[in-house]
């Protein structure tokens, strides 16, 4: 019989507890990484561009994907560099090695994620273009 779910702490937490602690983490990177709240900011911009230019479901689902990973990777290295702060306040090459590379993940994520959103909103912009003049054509005769 699988066991109750444990804290590193050796309490058991029930579910809503779990979302609580993350909603609180989630909370935390808002509040304290600015590098967080703007990449929120850009995502909330995306959105706002993808539903003016009426993109498809499979076009939403690409920038979900795309979205949601920039913010998980900007959530690992804000985790990365809380948890570098509480074990060593100095200077020590692994922990700037380990710093460095969760930084890299947020540049891959977000060069990816940018590449995505230029093609899924230049495709959905040329083809809402298309749509307008058809209707301007159509609607002449």
């Amino acid at each position: 019989m699988p066991s109750s779910p444990r804290s590193p702490f050796g309490r058991h937490r029930s579910w809503s507890r779990k979302f609580a602690d993350a909603f609180r983490g989630l909370a935390r990177a808002v509040r304290t990484q600015s590098s967080f709240a703007v990449h929120l900011a850009v995502a909330v911009a995306v959105v706002a561009v993808a539903a003016i230019l009426r993109v498809t479901p499979v076009e939403w689902g690409l920038l979900a994907a795309a979205i949601g990973g920039v913010l998980v990777a900007e959530l690992f290295n804000t985790a990365v560099e809380t948890l570098s702060r509480a074990l060593d306040a100095g200077h020590h090459p692994r922990i700037r090695d380990a710093l460095d590379i969760a930084s890299a993940a947020v540049l891959i994520a977000s060069l990816t994620a940018a590449t995505i959103g230029m093609i899924v909103l230049t495709t959905a912009a040329y083809r809402r273009f298309l749509e307008i003049c058809v209707t301007a054509l159509l609607g002449s005769y």
